[in-house]
């Protein structure tokens, strides 16, 4: 969702770089940290004895009051609308309701199976997420493309048998290759449907 379909990091950088300054660690560091990881492994991560519960609910309630500038990045609603309901979701590192507001403050529908680190044991860059969600529409992970934004993403994406394309909006295209993106593009604009008769066709432009 986040770097994929929204932009969101400028609020994602303001709520960590908060967090970070306010239990005296390195701003920049935190914020990289979390970019693509559910919440509470990062609270895990920095704050070993803490309650990570009421942490993690600290950082969520931050994020979910903080939408300035969380807009859809080019092309999504072109892609998204040209693409049958029932043939894609959203597998997000967000908790339910923030990722239920981050859509809403973008204009963007809310898809059936929406898949959250609320409903996974295992984050990403573990398999889980991309697992479940293949199965919640039906279909094993290796008939699926997964688009992703971070390397722990790409990595579940992977380990769970998809093929990945991975966007420039949030690392630099070495990273996402070294990764193990099958494709690196620069958005959504340069994704196209051809055809979703017998199965989903896609073009991609300008891609690695």
């Amino acid at each position: 969702m986040d770097g994929v379909l929204i932009d969101s990091t400028p609020a994602v950088a303001r709520v960590w770089r908060s967090w970070a300054l306010a239990h005296h660690f390195n701003p920049d560091q935190v914020v990289e940290r979390a970019h693509g990881r559910p919440s509470m492994a990062t609270v895990r991560e920095y704050l070993p004895n803490a309650d990570h519960e009421a942490e993690n609910r600290i950082v969520e309630r931050m994020e979910i009051e903080d939408l300035a500038g969380v807009v859809p990045l080019p092309g999504v609603r072109e892609l998204l609308s040209s693409l049958p309901e029932n043939r894609w979701t959203i597998v997000t590192s967000c908790t339910r309701p923030l990722a239920e507001v981050r859509l809403r403050a973008a204009g963007l529908s809310i898809p059936e199976n929406l898949l959250t680190s609320s409903d996974v044991t295992h984050g990403k860059p573990h398999p889980e997420p991309y697992l479940k969600a293949a199965s919640a529409l039906g279909y094993p992970a290796s008939d699926c493309v997964v688009v992703e934004d971070v390397p722990a993403g790409i990595r579940a994406g992977k380990a769970a048998g998809a093929r990945v394309i991975a966007f420039r909006t949030t690392c630099e295209g070495s990273d996402l290759k070294a990764a193990g993106a099958d494709w690196v593009l620069k958005n959504c604009s340069e994704i196209s449907l051809l055809t979703f008769d017998s199965g989903l066709t896609l073009a991609l432009d300008h891609h690695a």
